[in-house]
């Protein structure tokens, strides 16, 4: 019997990973692959490759927290991490259907909450510190980008701006036995750097994904005596079934990150990354359990907001007049080096352009990363209490 539980928890988080894979594949290499700078194939490797180092070596605090700090591990029985895997798989789906992505770690942390309440054995001290990081990280991206959009961004849009020239970036070529890389001609020296930043954040965007995320496919099974499952082999289940949906599934999210969502410039995409993984990679390191997903909208959203914003002067706001903002600023680029103008003096015509986001969407989303980790914990709590296992 307690074979079966452990091949069904398996099989479970082997299903939650495959999930984590296929949408955090096309975050991190969406741009790249929409760029034509990787493509999937080399996207799915690098994306494995990375977030089971990440998982190895940031990754284990988090997984300890959520295999043995928020409840006890004795807590963890198998039909309980079942239980609580099965959740995190019932969160995905429905973000799946709705079109929203939901955050696996805050609807994991729910579940695990929930059993703890219906134990008495929840570690308050803890899940304080914890909500208190994901009510206060996102505020962070926010303001992080919001200063960058504000102050910083159209001077590196100015000075920085990725071209893409026609053909390929590098070429392979064999003199003497030995394989050679060189530019391809008609590659500038900037495409070319600019290649390397883009799929370097990409991995650095892999890693953090694999830092925070493995926890939510294996922590319930690796802090359960009954599985018997050390933090290196849990490391490795869920590394593979991420590299799995990042082979499989995620083709998918690369079509629509890299090509459908075209209102996101390269460069923008790129602030986005660094910022969010950053933040992610910080949260990891002290063993806190949290969203990329919300981490890089908010970022997005603080990008567009800071922007738009350059068309009033602080001391204008400060006075109550009203800026020309538009939240879509962040697709109004410059082709080339350009004198760029002071905060206040750009027009509102200038920063107007296709939408980035709409705000009736990104309300929604946030409403369902409010919801289903409530659901989670909600649920939790009413199946341990009614029947605790």
């Amino acid at each position: 019997m307690v074979e079966l539980l452990l091949l069904v928890g398996l099989a479970v988080a082997v299903f939650v990973g495959f999930n984590i894979g296929g949408s955090s594949t096309g975050v991190a290499f969406g741009p790249a692959v929409g760029s034509g700078l990787v493509s999937k194939l080399t996207a799915a490797g690098l994306m494995t490759g990375f977030a089971l180092a990440g998982a190895w070596t940031v990754g284990r605090g988090v997984i300890a927290t959520m295999g043995g700090r928020i409840v006890p591990s004795g807590q963890f029985t198998l039909v309980a991490s079942v239980a609580v895997l099965f959740f995190v798989g019932l969160a995905l789906l429905i973000s799946n259907t709705f079109g929203v992505p939901a955050s696996t770690s805050m609807t994991a942390v729910g579940a695990i909450a929930g059993l703890g309440a219906a134990t008495n054995t929840l570690n308050s001290d803890v899940m304080v510190r914890i909500v208190g990081w994901w009510l206060v990280s996102p505020v962070i991206a926010f303001w992080l980008c919001a200063v960058i959009g504000r102050y910083l961004y159209p001077y590196l849009d100015a000075k920085f701006a990725i071209d893409r020239s026609d053909g390929p970036i590098v070429e392979f070529a064999v003199g003497g036995g030995v394989p050679r890389v060189r530019r391809a001609p008609g590659t500038t020296t900037r495409e070319l750097v600019g290649t390397v930043v883009v799929v370097v954040i990409a991995c650095y965007m892999a890693f953090s994904a694999g830092a925070s995320n493995a926890a939510n496919a294996v922590a319930p099974l690796v802090g359960s005596p009954e599985a018997n499952l050390s933090i290196e082999a849990g490391i490795l289940v869920a590394g593979g079934a991420i590299g799995l949906g990042a082979f499989t599934i995620a083709r998918r999210t690369l079509d629509t990150v890299g090509n459908d969502l075209t209102d996101l410039p390269l460069l923008a995409a790129l602030i986005v990354e660094v910022v969010s993984a950053s933040l992610i990679t910080f949260l990891s390191y002290i063993d806190i359990p949290a969203s990329l997903a919300v981490s890089a909208t908010m970022c997005i959203v603080g990008l567009g907001w800071g922007r738009a914003t350059r068309t009033t002067s602080v001391g204008d706001a400060v006075r109550g007049e009203r800026p020309e903002v538009s939240v879509n600023a962040l697709t109004a680029e410059s082709e080339g080096e350009r004198e760029v103008p002071r905060v206040g003096e750009e027009t509102g015509e200038e920063l107007l352009a296709d939408d980035l986001f709409n705000p009736g969407t990104t309300g929604r989303v946030i409403f369902f990363w409010i919801l289903t980790p409530s659901l989670s914990f909600a649920a939790s709590f009413v199946l341990f209490t009614v029947a605790p296992v």
